[in-house]
């Protein structure tokens, strides 16, 4: 029997019983694992040449009985069959794109994506002889017509950041499959409750498990799901390059997944009603949200996701010191440039981007956007305290 998203959160990936008769998972502290004698390290390694050893490893690098219940919680709630946590969402996603890329390779990926991102493509596999080309976001044709001889990897995220635009992942699952490709999709902003990119034949999906995944602002994780043949690889890699998550962490975010499908569906109901509220507003010249009519991509946001999510961005009439004048009349959340936890969080991209309002303009960033990374406080609350930080420019 298929069980829901809320059952699975809590329970999927877990053994019963626990260890101590517990009903959490415990936190295992430690560095290294000792064998009994030269025979169980013979048996541990027969073990391990035919995949057999799942919790049991023989240093914390490669694995960690914590995270691993936690990889299996992940893999189940993204529908593949493996999943491979790291120590951010950065690490999980230049760890894979070097474990899939070689010198000569091209790299195909969509430019509204997370900066850093970009700059790991153009900084650094550049150094290592792997080219990329940037296409604009959800143009299916543009990045049809990029592809080389030499593309090995397709990466787009859905939605993106921070203008939340939606990629037809059918078109990118298709199109990998027509050439050979691997496709990669990072879906932080959507999370599993409201789009799985396995299920439309997308061959690895990355989050940022900082975000909603953990929940509460308070851990740093990344992790990639897919099958075992395409992991395979990346695990290979995170052992060499020892990006892995600690104990620690892993228990945090085991914790924060119990309760994921309830912060979404929080968090989705928020979206919606705010995106409403702005989209009204006289001070508001754009409002960017997928659950909008308005958005460029809102027939395949309601084809693809089951929710929206809970960012909004939005363009205010202002200019950059107006924009962050009005960042500061806010009361409700926290100033800060990272998303998808109970609190609310605000910022104004362009002044975390680059002081050169010339690079922002580069970056394709506006002056007056605005992004909120909504919480689960009420919308009441959350709306009452826009109205009055936008209230002076209204008038």
């Amino acid at each position: 029997m298929k069980q829901h998203h809320s059952t699975r959160a809590v329970h999927a990936g877990e053994q019963r019983p626990k260890p101590f008769g517990a009903v959490t998972t415990p936190i295992v502290q430690t560095s290294t694992y000792s064998f009994a004698d030269t025979d169980e390290i013979l048996d541990f390694m027969h073990a391990k040449s035919n995949g057999n050893v799942d919790v049991r490893d023989e240093y914390g690098r490669y694995s960690n009985p914590t995270q691993t219940v936690a990889e299996r919680k992940l893999a189940d709630l993204d529908g593949g069959e493996k999943a491979l946590l790291f120590a951010s969402g950065m690490c999980a996603i230049t760890t894979t794109m070097a474990a899939l890329l070689s010198s000569g390779d091209h790299l195909l990926m969509a430019f509204d994506c997370y900066h850093r991102t970009r700059d790991f493509a153009i900084g650094f596999l550049a150094r290592w002889g792997i080219t990329s080309t940037m296409v604009p976001a959800a143009d299916p044709q543009a990045l049809e017509q990029a592809i080389t001889p030499q593309t090995r990897l397709i990466f787009v995220e859905t939605p993106t950041n921070p203008y939340l635009r939606i990629q037809d992942i059918d078109h990118v699952a298709a199109l990998g499959k027509q050439r050979g490709i691997t496709t990669l999709v990072d879906c932080t902003f959507a999370t599993p409750m409201n789009l799985r990119p396995l299920e439309f034949g997308i061959d690895l999906v990355a989050h940022s498990a900082t975000k909603y995944l953990g929940g509460h602002n308070d851990l740093l994780a990344g992790v990639v799901t897919g099958s075992r043949e395409f992991l395979e690889p990346v695990l290979d890699a995170r052992g060499v390059m020892g990006g892995i998550n600690n104990p620690h962490d892993a228990y945090l975010l085991l914790r924060g997944l119990k309760t994921l499908a309830l912060r979404v569906q929080r968090q989705n109901e928020n979206g919606i009603k705010v995106a409403q509220f702005l989209e009204e507003h006289p001070a508001v010249k754009r409002v960017y949200y997928p659950g909008l009519p308005s958005h460029p991509d809102y027939e395949i946001a309601q084809r693809q996701m089951e929710g929206h999510g809970g960012v909004v961005s939005f363009e205010i009439d202002s200019d950059f010191a107006g924009t962050g004048g009005f960042i500061d009349r806010i009361r409700l959340p926290y100033i800060g440039p990272t998303l998808g936890g109970v609190e609310s969080i605000i910022e104004q991209p362009a002044a975390l981007y680059s002081l050169d309002a010339e690079e922002r303009r580069a970056a394709g960033l506006s002056d007056s956007l605005v992004r909120y990374a909504l919480g689960i406080e009420d919308a009441e609350d959350i709306i009452a305290d826009l109205d009055q930080a936008l209230a002076p420019i209204a008038n």
